[in-house]
Order: structure tokens, then C-alpha cells, then sequence
């Protein structure tokens, strides 16, 4: 699920990202939206091996049901809130 807001912000990131600290323009975008820098450079190389990232934004119930559903097929599932991502 990637909602409007989200896309719209890692758009404007990924138009104004400098490619800083060996990240890429999509890891920029990431990191510029509160994902942490190490999750970003696990994202980046998963990605490079052709592998998915699938971003998903709502409500924490709406979450809870997208991590279920994810966890029987994903990989790994990872949260990122914004208290995790503040604390």
C-alpha cells in the first residue's frame, strides 16, 4: 500500500536528494521520511539483489492488519513509526 502523502513526499526528495553519506536518491527519500539510515542501507542492498520494498502508511490498526498479512509471505517486516522513528 503506498498512500498519496508518502508518495508525495519521497517524490519531493527524490527530486531535491543529493546523494550524501553513500546512500542513493531512493535511500535519501527514505532517510528524509524518518527511516533510519541502517534500515535504509538493508533496504538499498535488498533491492539491489531484486528484491521488493513495500512501504505501507495508515492508521496503527490498519498496520497491525498489513503486517499480518505480510509476515506470512514477507521476508522481514520492519516498523517504523513515528515514535520508534523519534525516540
Amino acid at each position: 500500500m503506498l498512500a498519496g502523502p508518502i508518495i508525495s513526499s519521497l517524490v519531493g526528495a527524490l527530486e531535491g536528494a543529493v546523494v550524501v553519506g553513500g546512500l542513493s536518491a531512493l535511500g535519501g527519500a527514505l532517510f528524509g521520511i524518518g527511516i533510519p539510515k541502517d534500515s535504509v542501507l538493508q533496504y538499498e542492498t535488498a533491492l539491489k539483489a531484486d528484491k521488493f520494498l513495500v512501504i505501507a502508511n495508515g492508521t496503527p490498526e490498519e498496520l497491525e492488519k498489513a503486517k499480518k498479512i505480510m509476515s506470512d509471505s514477507a521476508t522481514k517486516v520492519d516498523n517504523h513509526s513515528e515514535e520508534a522513528v523519534s525516540a
